[in-house]
């Protein structure tokens, strides 16, 4: 493989390159390990902070429903769904062996098929553990050359995230700014995050998913371009602060979870950086939690059940919280 060849030759020569168009890095070398790897739930892991998730959590998240009420957290995908940069989704209706009307059978059976061409990354979404990696390396020291592959990766798939059934939180940050949306670039730092879980009585426990309310979801929807000019989020000390409460997944109304823009000083996508490779937590992006505000739904049963696609690195999904 790339890394094992470059490896061998002394940056000296004319290597670096070669093994940079390889698609290698410093952090190949087991020597060059950075200190947020091996996970602390072992080198083979691969599911990160879903190893939170416990019989226990689910049944005291059963006891969190008292009306019964459920939330679709997922919003429509279609070719108008507001999409970070190149992504975009078309759905092509077939109706195979029916040209012209024509049924099948002596009882004129008709069916419709449908194929995607798209992005798994589109509208509401988890982002795995295979998506964002810093200098190549991913969560657990996975290097893109041994797991990364065209048709699928060989590790960090979607398809290994277990059903996530466990505590929801919703954190109505409209409320604590006072501001329906909470203006672009807002900065959603610890103290913002401690204040408003106080202010709702709101505890953020061990195995949680934590969802941000920001109203950007509702205020934009399919205005693309306001969508993504900009939007409230996540600092990196409210990602810090997030990581030390050891949650499982952190979500947001907005495309990114994380601030935009950021401090430059940051790097690019800092938040991502720090949930993903370094901690095991997903992201959820574009959650629809308008109408978990509406209702001042705080707490809840949070269920999600991810797609397999095998290799994927995201998935469009539909969370449901029920109360």
């Amino acid at each position: 493989m790339a890394s094992s060849f470059c490896s061998r030759f002394p940056t000296a020569l004319a290597l670096p390159l070669v093994c940079a168009m390889l698609g290698t890095s410093t952090l190949a070398s087991a020597a060059d390990k950075p200190a947020w790897c091996p996970s602390h739930w072992g080198a083979e892991d691969q599911i990160g902070a879903a190893n939170r998730l416990t019989p226990a959590l689910a049944a005291a998240a059963a006891g969190l429903v008292k009306k019964g009420r459920t939330y679709a957290l997922g919003i429509e995908t279609n070719n108008t769904t507001p999409a970070y940069g190149s992504r975009s989704f078309n759905l092509v209706i077939l109706q195979p062996g029916q040209a012209g009307g024509a049924g099948l059978g002596s009882n004129k059976a008709t069916y419709n098929d449908d194929v995607i061409n798209g992005y798994a990354g589109i509208g509401s979404q988890i982002d795995g553990l295979g998506h964002v990696g810093i200098d190549n390396v991913y969560y657990n020291c996975n290097h893109n050359t041994d797991f990364v592959q065209p048709d699928g990766l060989r590790k960090l798939g979607v398809e290994g995230i277990p059903p996530i059934v466990t505590r929801g939180v919703m954190l109505d940050m409209t409320r604590h700014y006072g501001k329906d949306p909470v203006p672009g670039g807002t900065e959603i730092d610890a103290a913002a995050i401690k204040a408003q879980a106080a202010k709702q009585g709101i505890e953020i426990r061990t195995g949680d998913i934590v969802l941000i309310h920001t109203g950007w979801l509702a205020a934009h929807g399919n205005d693309r371009d306001a969508y993504l000019a900009a939007e409230p989020g996540v600092s990196l000390d409210g990602g810090e602060y997030l990581v030390s409460r050891e949650v499982v997944a952190v979500g947001a109304d907005n495309w990114g979870v994380e601030v935009s823009p950021n401090d430059p000083a940051q790097g690019a996508m800092p938040v991502h950086t720090l949930f993903l490779p370094r901690n095991g937590i997903y992201i959820l992006e574009t959650m629809n939690t308008a109408e978990l505000a509406r209702d001042e739904v705080y707490e809840f049963m949070f269920v999600l059940g991810i797609p397999k696609l095998t290799g994927g690195v995201q998935a469009i999904v539909n969370p449901i919280a029920i109360d």
